[in-house]
């Protein structure tokens, strides 16, 4: 594992534990972009993993990008979710149970195209650096809607 792994994982780890003791105060916005933490199911551990992530919401769902910043691999809450859907997110003091659904890039129709053009819409205007990560991937950015179960 690099030192950039090493050092993101620990920060990720602070800021996870600075969310949850604060219920969300600390750590929970970037700029003024919101943060959630989701909670997944690891792929191949089988234990539980948390990532703080940037999202919007959507009526009752939640949208939020596996933009890894612009990595050329996916960031691991992206395969734990494509093997396992059901997961949790925090928001604030409350957890709630979701179902991740990806938005398809590959075999999207006409009204997938436009909820793909409005997500990213929405996102790049949450938090500018997302249309930065995508010109640094030749990758498509994944987008996964959580919805309450």
């Amino acid at each position: 594992m690099s030192i950039q792994s090493q050092l993101e994982r620990i920060f990720l780890g602070l800021n996870a534990s600075l969310y949850r003791v604060s219920g969300g105060k600390l750590g929970g916005k970037m700029g003024q972009a919101p943060i959630l933490l989701l909670n997944t199911v690891g792929r191949k551990s089988g234990q539980r993993r948390t990532s703080p992530l940037l999202y919007r919401q959507d009526g009752d769902r939640y949208l939020v990008a596996g933009s890894h910043r612009g990595a050329e691999t996916h960031p691991a809450w992206v395969l734990n979710l494509r093997a396992n859907p059901d997961a949790d997110v925090e928001i604030g003091k409350t957890t709630i149970a979701v179902t991740a659904t990806e938005i398809p890039a590959a075999e999207r129709d006409a009204a997938w195209d436009a909820a793909w053009d409005a997500a990213w819409a929405e996102l790049d205007a949450m938090y500018a650096g997302y249309a930065d990560y995508r010109t640094k991937t030749d990758r498509t950015i994944p987008i996964f809607a959580l919805t309450p179960r």
